[in-house]
């Protein structure tokens, strides 16, 4: 099945759920990302928003919706929501990764650093943490450190090639030899 296929279907899923249960606000997050991930950030916030009204307790709306503006380069309402996970919920890795994410992507290097390094330690096999730890060092123009950590994030079981292979993150060390040799692999 075609990926835009499977975003409609989820779509369509997640519509049917929400049209039978109203206070779904999982069918809401659910749908949510679907609409995420076919490019629809209007109606993608607007569910997050529903599922955060009816639960504002929950963790994975709060990072859904902050890598929804994230996508959207709305970087201020990531970290907001980021931190919002983070406070709700101390021990989650992948909120402390993403926030770390945004934060490289603002050139905040330090404070990506340390978000990503906590990500790990709460969680040291979290293949998304390895790659944005090597994201980190490629954005500060560290071939050789970029390679390691990224050639770690392999072993543990990255295996995104296509983001590996277009995202503008790993730009500074496309000509580096470890990377091009870490790509002939792939």
């Amino acid at each position: 099945m075609k990926k835009t296929w499977k975003h409609d279907f989820d779509i369509a899923k997640y519509s049917k759920a929400i049209e039978e249960h109203p206070d779904n606000y999982r069918a809401y997050n659910n749908r949510a990302v679907a609409y995420q991930k076919s490019r629809l950030f209007q109606f993608s916030i607007a569910d997050f928003n529903k599922a955060l009204e009816l639960n504002p307790l929950f963790v994975q709306a709060y990072i859904n919706r902050g890598n929804a503006y994230q996508e959207m380069g709305m970087l201020e309402h990531s970290i907001a929501d980021m931190n919002k996970a983070i406070e709700l919920d101390p021990q989650n890795s992948m909120a402390y990764n993403n926030r770390g994410f945004t934060f490289m992507l603002m050139g905040k290097y330090e404070e990506a650093e340390r978000d990503v390094r906590k990500s790990l330690e709460l969680s040291p096999n979290n293949i998304y943490a390895l790659n944005s730890m090597a994201e980190l060092h490629a954005a500060r123009k560290n071939p050789k450190e970029a390679c390691v950590w990224l050639q770690l994030a392999i072993e543990k079981g990255y295996n995104n090639w296509s983001y590996v292979r277009t995202s503008k993150t790993y730009d500074n060390i496309r000509s580096a030899p470890c990377f091009r040799e870490l790509m002939l692999k792939k």
